[in-house]
């Protein structure tokens, strides 16, 4: 017996029941469809909350002051202190002190009252350097951001974050308009992009202005120079460690600080974050891929059923096959691939629902969902497999059939 007769065979035993090879095609079905459909929301979770970190910069360090000391002996949390400068910022972006550091972005942060058009609006007001914008990852709605030459120049301009432009204009398209920080005119240059909230913080509640602008406008006195945190972008992701080491180096001899312990300031990376992050949520997909698969063994189990029931409805005719000389190795491999049609059958069909269901889920869950070809793949190759497994012992049992006996069943 030909293969191609084999397999019109088999065909032919499925269709023949089609209600009952339907129903055993199911349980392959859902389960192949949950397990594509948990991969893909353990795999699109990973991506939103890795993307959600990297906007802060997968490839970033974040340098902030060390705790001060009270004169009653009070401890202050980190970034207490007044130890970052301007001048340790400019040091960090030197390629000769760091050459693994590609871009520094200080930041001077504090909370003003801004005016615009007889509305106020209490906002939080950053001062930095031209690259802010490449280094925080943050993009231009509309607009431009200020230059080196502005900052240079102390010029009087303004980025507003969405909101606080919604709040002082009722609208975002406000670039040429004109906002008032206590006695000084800022010219808006530009609008950021929505960022949404990180924390407790909202990412579009602010206002950024030239260091040197904020420094004279803003803070003055003594504390001009002072910044509340450093952001230092490596050259490349590969290059985060040697960046860290840089970083530390430079700055320990810089404040005259010989034990890395006694350090007046911490650096803390956000690859830290992404790798935790997506620890957690390959273990998580893990689990519930397990759970997923069990519904697979069910599906197996069905088809050894269906295919026992088969065994038992066709012994006559196995009997006479046998007896015309049919080999036991040919009765066995029809009955194996009857179970392998059937768990094709449930891998590509629960294959494409899950596909279909993958671009349905995120417009209800608002989450992604990634599909994975190897997962897709897979499912098949495992549904085809599942079909082979549980249907070993009942083409064995056909194939072991006594002829006599079996041309004497009814």
């Amino acid at each position: 017996m030909t293969w191609t007769e084999t397999l019109r065979t088999g065909w032919s035993a499925v269709t023949t029941h089609t209600m009952r090879s339907i129903l055993t095609v199911l349980g392959i079905l859902i389960g192949i469809a949950a397990v594509i459909l948990t991969v893909g929301l353990g795999l699109g979770t990973q991506k939103d909350v890795s993307a959600q970190i990297s906007a802060l910069g997968s490839d970033l360090l974040i340098i902030r002051p060390g705790s001060s000391t009270s004169v009653e002996g009070v401890r202050g949390g980190f970034g207490s202190r007044t130890t970052l400068t301007t001048a340790d910022a400019d040091a960090l972006d030197s390629s000769v002190n760091a050459p693994d550091i590609g871009k520094v972005a200080a930041e001077k942060t504090s909370s003003a009252s801004l005016e615009a058009n007889d509305t106020n609006w209490t906002t939080s007001v950053v001062g930095t350097s031209a690259d802010w914008l490449d280094v925080r990852g943050r993009t231009l709605a509309s607009g431009e951001f200020f230059t080196a030459d502005d900052e240079a120049s102390r010029a009087a301009v303004v980025v507003l974050g969405p909101s606080t432009a919604e709040e002082l204009f009722g609208s975002t398209r406000v670039v040429g308009q004109t906002v008032t920080i206590g006695d000084t005119d800022l010219r808006v240059v530009g609008v950021l992009e929505a960022e949404g909230a990180s924390g407790e913080s909202d990412l579009d509640d602010l206002a950024v202005i030239p260091m040197s602008t904020a420094a004279d406008t803003i803070v003055g006195g003594q504390d001009r120079t002072a910044v509340s945190t450093i952001y230092v972008q490596a050259a490349s992701a590969d290059q985060l460690g040697a960046a860290y080491q840089e970083a530390q180096a430079v700055l320990l001899n810089l404040h005259g600080i010989t034990d890395a312990a006694s350090a007046d300031f911490t650096i803390k990376s956000q690859d830290a974050l992404v790798s935790t992050a997506t620890a957690v949520y390959k273990t998580l997909t893990v689990l519930l891929t397990g759970i997923a698969a069990l519904s697979l063994l069910v599906g197996g189990i069905g088809v050894m059923n269906i295919m026992l029931v088969s065994v038992t409805e066709r012994t006559r005719e196995i009997g006479l096959r046998k007896a015309l000389g049919a080999p036991p190795w040919a009765i066995r491999r029809q009955f194996l691939v009857e179970a392998a049609v059937l768990g094709l059958a449930g891998g590509v069909l629960g294959a494409a629902l899950g596909i279909v269901a993958a671009q349905v889920l995120p417009g209800l869950l608002d989450t992604s969902v990634v599909v994975s070809g190897a997962a897709v793949a897979g499912s098949v190759v495992v549904a085809v497999g599942i079909g082979l497994v549980f249907g070993v012992y009942p083409a064995t049992r056909a194939a072991r059939l006594a002829p006599i006996d079996a041309l004497r069943a009814e």
